[in-house]
């Protein structure tokens, strides 16, 4: 097809499930890279793992191709009132009950003998990590309410600058090369900031300005749809494109390469799962489990620093261990059974249930078909 071409005339299946079922793996690779912190395994023995926090990073890049599949089809924008109340009821019933079970365990602490440091669970970041906004400012502390929500506050942000994406997406569109070019520019361009500013690449910006490093990464999954539209892969090349794919990606973080080459790599990563669905290769990822558990994966993702912290200061409190004791293998296994667990009772009776409550509520009446469409396609591998 050339360049010139009308990306819609190759258009993606409406349902891209390796996007979905992946999410998992993204999602256990950053659990993995936070319990591996504590157990008896020395650090330089799990190249892999050390790297699973840039499982964030992929996420920004398939929010952008995602809302992009969802949302960018036509020729216009979505309506904003719809678009974000349809966002909002995404992240946030989880988000919410995650963060009131914390304000629970921090109240009950003391009654358990639990002692905490002073200052770290304060009113002000409770506040900022309600709304959302906890990444869009410098700050030398972290928002500790729940450690990862930092990501839903850059989410959040994307969201709400979602009409300045879509624009340049639209304007641009038929040619993808351009999107992904200004992103690498504009990733470059932050990363050198924020290493003035802050003396770290942008791919470690957490709650210190984390808006920062999804604006790149958002735009980069946008250009890589559009890119994709124009390929249509047989079923061999797909599954050869996306071996290759995922197997330089694991490379590149087991032997502690760049963040940001890692995030380079990434999003061939992304395009290649998705040209897998539109080669109509089906693999274990489009299993109904492998599909539950990516369902599950943004609980999964928010509940894990809560049991991680709930874990072993009961340990401390009860068995009298010491603070910095490492866990084992069997502990290990045993906390993660109970996060993966707790995690699917989350996404089954908070997220899903409160999903279609706040759409009930928010969403303007009247919907059209295509907005429903929007609606039922719009939880496809997203957000982190």
């Amino acid at each position: 097809m050339s360049e010139k071409a009308d990306p819609a005339r190759v258009p993606f299946p409406d349902v891209l499930d390796p996007l979905t079922g992946v999410r998992f793996f993204l999602a256990l690779g950053v659990v993995l890279f936070h319990f591996q912190l504590y157990w008896t395994l020395p650090e330089e023995s799990a190249g892999l793992l050390n790297r699973g926090r840039l499982g964030v990073d992929v996420f920004f890049i398939l929010s952008g191709f995602i809302l992009t599949h969802v949302y960018l089809q036509g020729d216009r924008a979505p309506d904003y009132r719809r678009f974000l109340a349809a966002r909002f009821a995404r992240i946030y019933p989880a988000h919410l009950f995650v963060l009131l079970a914390m304000l629970g365990l921090v109240l009950i602490a003391p009654l358990l003998g639990v002692g905490l440091e002073p200052g770290r669970f304060n009113p002000a970041d409770f506040a900022g990590t309600l709304l959302l906004v906890q990444a869009w400012f410098p700050r030398e502390s972290l928002a500790l309410w729940n450690g990862p929500a930092w990501s839903l506050s850059a989410e959040w942000f994307a969201y709400l600058t979602f009409p300045a994406y879509a624009a340049l997406a639209l304007r641009l569109r038929a040619r993808p090369w351009v999107l992904i070019g200004l992103a690498a520019l504009l990733f470059v361009a932050l990363d050198a900031v924020y290493r003035v500013q802050f003396g770290r690449v942008l791919p470690r910006a957490e709650d210190s300005m984390g808006i920062l490093r999804i604006v790149p990464e958002f735009l980069y999954g946008i250009g890589l749809y559009y890119l994709g539209q124009r390929w249509t892969p047989s079923a061999k090349m797909a599954v050869i494109g996306a071996m290759a794919s995922t197997v330089t990606l694991l490379a590149l973080m087991q032997i502690g390469a760049d963040d940001r080459m890692i995030v380079a790599a990434a999003g061939p990563f992304i395009l290649s799962l998705a040209l897998l669905a539109k080669a109509r290769v089906r693999t274990f990822l489009s299993h109904p489990a492998a599909l539950f558990a990516g369902e599950a994966s943004f609980a999964l993702y928010l509940v894990h620093i809560p049991i991680l912290m709930a874990w072993r200061n009961a340990a401390q409190a009860f068995a009298g261990w010491p603070g910095d004791y490492r866990m084992g293998l069997g502990e290990l296994a045993a906390m993660l059974g109970l996060t993966l667990a707790v995690a699917a009772a989350i996404h089954v009776y908070v997220e899903r249930p409160g999903r279609r409550w706040i759409r009930g509520r928010m969403a303007p009446k009247g919907a059209d078909l295509v907005e429903a469409r929007r609606s039922v396609h719009s939880d496809q591998g997203e957000p982190f």
